[in-house]
């Protein structure tokens, strides 16, 4: 299918598919015009980058995490949990854990500044 297609049947803009496959997250091939085709599988692959891109994981976690998702399109995903894939979820949390704990410090002096107003 060309990529106007698969946008609309996910609901994502061409420049954003487009910017996955330049991440390495969709493959594509090109037409003898030049135009990019993609498989049957995009639309699945498009809905899981989608859901994970949810879940808070950049691109370049998703590079990664990408080979252990499961799951048909209009299924939620499922994840093999390898222990590769245990790692970085771990990490990926530990850092959500650490930068919501400085947020919460931020709301604390800007609390702290208003209420000496």
């Amino acid at each position: 299918m060309l990529i106007g297609e698969l946008s609309e049947r996910t609901g994502v803009s061409r420049r954003l598919l487009r910017y996955y496959g330049e991440q390495g997250l969709l493959d594509s091939a090109r037409s003898p015009g030049g135009y990019r085709v993609y498989g049957p599988d995009a639309v699945r692959t498009v809905r899981h980058i989608r859901a994970l891109l949810d879940m808070g994981l950049t691109t370049g976690v998703i590079a990664s995490v990408l080979p252990c998702v499961r799951g048909d399109a209009d299924e939620p995903i499922g994840l093999e949990l390898c222990p590769d894939l245990v790692r970085t979820i771990r990490a990926e949390l530990a850092a959500l854990d650490s930068r919501i704990d400085e947020l919460q410090r931020h709301r604390g002096a800007l609390s702290r500044q208003l209420a000496g107003c």
